[in-house]
């Protein structure tokens, strides 16, 4: 046994987190693309199949009542609320990611009033949201000015109307720093949004502590809600009665089932509701958050940064050198739950990791992603990751 593969296995008999990974169905693959799609909670599929067969098959339109479909989209936010630093109320579930960026940004305009008519979206962003932005900048008015996070500060001016931006790059795994950048955005009198999509369920968020005013996120990466799974919208309790969302329907009306042809949005975060609910996926999400239960977000930051930092050990152990090239920040304070390495034939490469039974993901044209979820991924996980990396990397350095 190597002396890594060694401190792999003491690490884990001292995981405090070890036992979560019985609540998910694994097999014997490493797999390091919780951060594309998290595992099936083992509880999931016999949930899912009580909706379907009893919920839906027996009680039918009862449900919505009897089984609480109704209530789930608030339900089920204020479930996952904990889990970025929100109390109660304050988040509901529904609609896509884009949707509710969508929804987000063009809320944040209109919150911020005339006379402001520029919005920052982050240069780095995934692509999505820039394309979300450049519409939202087209129907409001107002001109879209791309910026790289960390020049924000200075970018922001009494023009600016709203900014969005990612708390982690998707493609490098850069941690944004939220509080201050929050703050620069309210001391310029603009409205902040954030994309919390590779951060939720894998590192403290703490949207009301830093004054947050809107945020989105998916829940199908750390948060393991399934392919597709609904996202969901925060609105600070503050600006709720002011929030106007661009998306008004019949799920957000004050009184949805009066048919009345005037629109009055409901209370709260409710108003960024839209139409009915998508049971099937929003249930089988509220499922899902069952493995965070009695879970600190702290512990799974923890041992995020663990892992993170003991796969860059790996890695500098095993792969020859100057093969790749690490595009993660080494400081902890900068880095999310992942590593993005930089190779020459990345494709390749993650290819026949795939065929060794280690999944992580290709990003064009030459990075190699690794994402590492805390509740399911050990240390000998990624003591075998990095050396069958090594491995794959010296044998399409010989073939080469």
């Amino acid at each position: 046994m190597s002396d890594l593969a060694f401190k792999a296995r003491e690490l884990d008999l001292g995981d405090p987190l070890a036992q979560r990974r019985a609540a998910f169905v694994l097999d014997e693959a490493v797999y390091l693309d919780g951060n594309s799609l998290g595992a099936l909670p083992a509880a999931v599929p016999g949930r899912v199949e009580d909706v379907v067969r009893r919920q839906w098959g027996e009680l039918r339109i009862r449900s919505w009542e009897e089984s609480g479909w109704w209530t789930a989209p608030e339900r089920i936010g204020d479930r996952i609320a904990p889990l970025v630093g929100a109390d109660a109320g304050q988040i509901v579930v529904g609609d896509s990611t884009s949707v509710n960026v969508f929804k987000a940004l063009v809320g944040a305009v209109r919150l911020a009033g005339e006379g402001r008519d520029e919005i920052l979206v982050d240069a780095t962003t995934f692509p999505t949201d820039g394309y979300i932005a450049e519409s939202a900048a087209r129907l409001t008015g107002r001109t879209l000015r791309p910026v790289p996070p960390d020049r924000v500060p200075a970018a922001l001016s009494d023009r600016t109307a709203a900014v969005l931006l990612n708390h982690v790059d998707y493609r490098t795994g850069r941690l944004h720093d939220l509080p201050s950048l929050t703050a620069a955005v309210h001391a310029a009198g603009a409205v902040a949004v954030w994309d919390l999509c590779h951060s939720a369920g894998a590192l403290p968020v703490g949207l009301d502590e830093h004054g947050v005013d809107l945020a989105v996120g998916c829940t199908y990466k750390y948060l393991n809600g399934g392919p597709g799974s609904p996202a969901y919208l925060y609105v600070r309790r503050g600006l709720q009665d002011r929030f106007d969302s661009p998306l008004p329907g019949w799920n957000s009306h004050a009184e949805p089932f009066g048919m009345r042809p005037a629109y009055e949005p409901a209370p709260g975060a409710l108003r960024g509701r839209v139409g009915t609910p998508d049971i099937l996926s929003m249930l089988a999400l509220e499922a899902a958050l069952d493995v965070w239960e009695g879970v600190p977000v702290e512990a799974v930051r923890a041992k995020s940064l663990a892992l993170t930092d003991f796969f860059l050990e790996c890695v500098a152990e095993y792969v020859p050198e100057g093969r790749v090239e690490s595009l993660t920040p080494v400081a902890h304070e900068e880095r999310g739950s992942q590593v993005a390495l930089r190779c020459d034939d990345a494709g390749k490469v993650m290819r026949r990791l795939i065929e060794r039974g280690v999944v992580g993901d290709f990003r064009h044209p030459d990075v190699l992603r690794f994402g590492f979820t805390p509740l399911y991924v050990g240390f000998a996980d990624v003591e075998r990751a990095a050396r069958v990396l090594g491995e794959v990397l010296r044998g399409t350095a010989a073939s080469g």
